[in-house]
């Protein structure tokens, strides 16, 4: 898959997980906090993209080693920012954590945030 293909896939999974919350009854004026995942097998390269995700004003956390069902480790670590759910300000986000991802060779899985009352 291109990187224009996942960058488009993204855009459209974060135009239905909005309207989810919304229709599931999540305050649309609320401000939410959003963690943008990343995962990597090298501890290096996660790490590299975790220092340019916060140049680019997020919030790093710290990177966890997980073990996957097969067995496999790897890190990863979430780069977190609170705004609205705006549709237009996730794609550029998404667009551009996506494309830090490219950069160093990890993985983008994704975000996710909280219902919020």
């Amino acid at each position: 898959m291109t990187i224009e293909q996942l960058i488009a896939e993204q855009q459209q999974e974060n135009q239905e997980i909005i309207e989810a919350l919304l229709e599931d009854g999540s305050n649309p004026d609320a401000d939410y906090t959003i963690e943008h995942h990343f995962s990597c097998a090298n501890f290096d390269k996660l790490e590299k993209a975790a220092v340019d995700a916060f140049k680019a004003g997020f919030e790093v956390d710290d990177a966890e080693e997980l073990e996957l069902d097969d067995g496999a480790l790897v890190f990863a670590f979430d780069a977190i920012i609170e705004h609205k759910l705006d549709l237009e300000r996730l794609n550029t986000d998404c667009k551009a954590l996506i494309e830090l991802a490219e950069k160093h060779g990890v993985q983008y899985d994704g975000w996710g945030t909280y219902f919020v009352e």
